[in-house]
């Protein structure tokens, strides 16, 4: 029976290593701190059009402005880059990585395809607590969202953050961490589109949101997948022709 194995002299039990796991993990996490505050802040920057498009990021600047030696900031920015949020110009340095019209809708298409299927799985197997979590999230979001329609743009980052929990919060029950991990990145390479654009559809937006909780609640997969569509696609048209930064080969 497995309760009665018994590990052999030398070995650690299922739960030692477990626990000398953690404790690995913890030491690790510890370590790399600051390495990984540093990380997080120069991704947010360039997720959120602080750091333009196409901007050089030399080390020596970079370093002051975040505090991080210049062999961390290397390693940083290639990590960065292997995320597409950065290229590598080899002996040139580095840059942030350049938008295009073409690289919106492929993202988009890439996430529509990445959040039906997640949404699909996850609204067959929700309980309780998931919905929970929905309907927590939106109402967060649908409060920001209601500051954003009366012209309060002022705390942009976290009106989007409350955007990604929403969607994130309707795909969570799809019982696949894979996919979760595969949409996450993609959803904030989207998301800086929007952020660089500086524009908001509005009313409709929210609109789309509650219908979208609404079919969470229902279990309605078929019309949340409709709704979904809608929502990316008009957002890429709206983006493009009416945002703030002119993005190549628009139309």
């Amino acid at each position: 029976m497995i309760g009665s194995v018994s590990c052999a002299p030398g070995r650690l039990s299922a739960s030692e290593q477990a626990g000398k796991k953690d404790t690995m993990l913890t030491r690790t996490a510890d370590y790399d701190s600051v390495g990984e505050k540093t990380y997080r802040r120069i991704r947010t920057d360039i997720v959120f059009g602080k750091l333009a498009p196409g901007e050089k990021l030399k080390l020596e600047r970079l370093r002051e402005d975040y505090g991080a030696s210049v062999s961390t900031l290397r390693e940083l920015l290639n990590r960065l880059s292997s995320e597409g949020l950065v290229v590598a110009e080899g002996q040139r340095g580095f840059e942030v990585a350049p938008v295009s019209a073409q690289n919106m809708r492929e993202l988009a298409e890439l996430r529509l395809l990445l959040e039906t299927h997640a949404l699909t799985q996850s609204f067959k197997s929700g309980d309780m607590d998931w919905e929970g979590r929905v309907v927590s999230a939106h109402h967060k979001l649908a409060a920001t969202e209601r500051r954003q329609q009366a012209g309060d743009h002022a705390d942009n980052e976290t009106w989007k953050r409350y955007d990604f929990e929403f969607h994130h919060a309707l795909i969570s029950a799809c019982g696949s961490d894979t996919l979760l991990e595969a949409h996450a990145p993609v959803f904030d390479k989207y998301l800086r589109y929007l952020m660089i654009a500086g524009v908001y559809r509005g009313e409709i937006t929210a609109r789309e949101h509650q219908t979208l909780l609404e079919c969470a609640l229902k279990r309605d997969a078929a019309t949340a997948i409709a709704v979904l569509k809608v929502h990316i696609e008009a957002c890429v048209d709206f983006t493009l022709t009416n945002g703030a930064y002119h993005f190549a080969n628009c139309r």
